[in-house]
C-alpha cells in the first residue's frame, strides 16, 4: 500500500466542486446572495462530514452496515441540551469566554457519552453479527428504535430547544451580505476535524494500520496486529464523533427531537457513497458536494431541493461509479 503523500492527488473532484460554485453564482446572479449561501453550504456540508466521517471507516474497515450511526447523533445533541442547561449562566452570558466554557462540556460529554454507547453496542450488539450483511441491518435498526424509546424516558418525547450561546447568535453584516456566526464557526471546526483526520491517518502509525486494514485486512493481521482492536478503537472513535456532530447539528438547528439522528442518515449515506466507502478525503468532498447543492437548490428551485441529493449521488456514480476517491485495493 503506497502512502497517501505519495500519490497525486485526484483534481477532477475538486474541480467539481468549483464547477458547481460558479455554474450556482451565474444562475444566482447577486454575489451577496452566492457569499451567503455558499457559508452556508460549507457548514452544513462540514457538519455533515463529521458526523458520517466515522461512518465511512466502519464501512470501509469493518464492513459493518451500521444503520443505528443516528443513535449516538441523537445522543450528543441530547447530551448538549442537558450540558448546557447546566451551564445556563454562563451560555447566557455576553462573554465569548464565557460561552466557550459552557459550550466545551457539552461537547465533550457528547463525545464521551457517544463513545462509551458507541463501545457497548459493538460488544454487545454488532461483534455477534460480523459478515452478516442483513442481520446487520436488522439487528442495529431495532437497536436504534429501542435507544429511541430509551432517549423518551429520560428526556420525553417532546423537542428539546437548544439555544447557542450568546456570542454565537447573529451574523456578522459586510455590505450586503450577512454571515451567520456559527455557521463560520462550523466551518472553523469541521476543517480542524478533517485535518486531525488526515493527520492521524497520513502521519502516524496508527493512521497507518487503519489505511491498511480498510486496503487489506489479511494483511494487517498476517503482521501480526489485532485488526479486531483496531476494530473497536475505530468504531469508537466514530461514534464519539457523530456524538460532536450532533452536538453541533442540535446548535446549528436550535432544537433537538429524538429523530434528530434518523434524520440525518439518508444524508450521510449519500455522502459515504458519493465519497467511496473508507475514504476519509473521499467523506469530505461528497460532504462538501452535499451541502453546497443543497443550499443552492434550495434557493433556485425550492420544489426540487428535497431530490436534489438523490440526482447528484446518480450522476456522481454514473461518472465514478466507486466514489469520488474510492480506496485502492491495490
Amino acid at each position: 500500500m503506497k502512502p497517501i503523500e505519495g500519490q497525486r492527488l485526484d483534481w477532477a473532484p475538486l474541480a467539481l466542486l468549483a464547477a458547481v460554485g460558479v455554474a450556482a453564482l451565474a444562475l444566482i446572479g447577486s454575489p451577496s446572495t452566492w457569499v451567503t449561501l455558499t457559508i452556508a453550504g460549507l457548514a452544513m456540508g462540514l457538519l455533515i462530514f463529521i458526523m458520517a466521517s466515522g461512518l465511512t471507516l466502519v464501512f470501509g474497515l469493518m464492513d459493518v452496515m451500521n444503520f443505528a450511526h443516528g443513535l449516538f447523533i441523537a445522543i450528543g445533541a441530547y447530551l448538549a441540551v442537558s450540558t448546557l442547561r447546566l451551564f445556563s449562566a454562563a451560555a447566557g452570558a455576553d462573554s465569548f469566554l464565557a460561552n466557550l466554557a459552557a459550550v466545551m462540556p457539552a461537547m465533550l460529554a457528547a463525545m464521551l457519552v457517544a463513545g462509551l454507547l458507541g463501545w457497548f453496542f459493538e460488544r454487545v450488539i454488532i461483534r455477534p453479527v460480523y459478515g452478516q450483511h442483513l442481520k446487520q441491518i436488522l439487528i442495529t435498526t431495532g437497536g436504534m428504535i429501542v435507544a429511541e424509546q430509551l432517549i423518551h424516558v429520560f428526556w420525553g418525547p417532546d423537542l428539546q430547544p437548544l439555544a447557542r450561546p450568546a456570542s454565537l447568535r447573529g451574523a456578522f453584516i459586510i455590505g450586503d451580505m450577512a454571515i451567520e456566526k456559527y455557521r463560520l464557526i462550523a466551518v472553523a471546526i469541521g476543517l480542524v476535524v478533517f485535518a486531525g483526520m488526515m493527520l492521524l491517518l497520513n502521519r502516524t502509525k496508527i493512521g497507518l494500520l487503519i489505511r491498511a486494514g480498510v486496503e487489506n485486512k489479511e494483511m494487517v493481521e498476517a503482521m501480526g496486529y489485532r485488526i479486531r482492536r483496531l476494530f473497536v478503537g475505530v468504531f469508537v472513535a466514530g461514534s464519539a464523533l457523530a456524538g460532536l456532530g450532533g452536538a453541533l447539528w442540535g446548535m446549528y438547528q436550535e432544537s433537538v427531537t429524538v429523530h434528530i439522528g434518523a434524520n440525518m442518515m439518508v444524508l450521510m449515506f449519500i455522502v459515504i457513497i458519493i465519497g467511496g466507502l473508507g475514504s476519509i478525503g473521499g467523506c469530505f468532498a461528497g460532504a462538501l458536494l452535499v451541502g453546497l447543492v443543497a443550499n443552492y437548490v434550495g434557493y433556485l428551485a425550492p420544489k426540487v431541493a428535497l431530490g436534489s441529493n438523490i440526482l447528484l449521488m446518480v450522476l456522481v456514480l454514473l461518472w465514478r461509479p466507486q466514489g469520488l476517491y474510492p480506496v485502492s485495493k491495490t
